[in-house]
């Protein structure tokens, strides 16, 4: 397992990537296909950089992506990419008023986790408060036809929370990438084409 680990860390570090994450979401978009040139993308969780970096490179330099962390970052962004230090629910604030000047989004993508406390069920408790809260914030900002690709702990809520996105999205799908390591509970849901009815 040691060292499947590794290959990944390496492997980011080699293609210039603060993080192995980046791998789960280009796991994601060759199956699903959710990226293209010009799109302007809010990513929620953003920090340290490497699914920004990913997403960048995805929709061009005519596309945009909008990042915004609790914590910092001295990852080195391209042009297309802003983040902001903050909390991505504010209502007001600096981010809160960039989030609504570049709104609508072609998609919403979350890379957030809670602080574990290594409590199984408190754990996954706390994703699912950070998943609704962004499904929220995604029916006000998505454009109709838009994606939500988005990371949750895997428990007894996982399914009402899918089936909670279904209403609102074309398609539901759930996966867990290769590169997420074995003994992680996290699972990526993605929602395929927002329904503008479902504001």
């Amino acid at each position: 397992m040691k060292k499947y680990q590794d290959y990944y860390f390496k492997r980011a570090k080699q293609e210039n990537y603060p993080a192995r994450s980046v791998y789960k979401l280009q796991e994601i978009e060759k199956k699903f296909c959710v990226f293209r040139r010009g799109q302007n993308v809010l990513e929620l969780g953003a920090a340290p950089g490497s699914w920004s970096l990913f997403a960048a490179k995805k929709v061009g330099p005519e596309g945009h992506v909008l990042g915004v962390d609790l914590q910092t970052t001295d990852t080195e962004f391209p042009p297309n990419v802003e983040f902001f230090h903050g909390d991505a629910f504010e209502e007001d604030g600096p981010f809160a008023a960039r989030r609504a000047e570049l709104a609508p989004y072609d998609m919403v993508i979350s890379d957030m986790a809670p602080k574990t406390t290594g409590v199984k069920f408190a754990d996954q408790a706390r994703s699912l408060d950070l998943c609704e809260m962004a499904r929220d914030l995604a029916v006000q900002v998505l454009k109709p036809g838009g994606h939500f690709v988005i990371k949750i702990f895997d428990g007894p809520d996982m399914r009402a929370y899918t089936d909670s996105l279904r209403p609102l999205f074309d398609k539901v799908k759930t996966c867990k990438p290769k590169s997420s390591r074995a003994e992680s509970k996290e699972m990526f849901v993605v929602g395929l084409g927002f329904r503008d009815t479902a504001r």
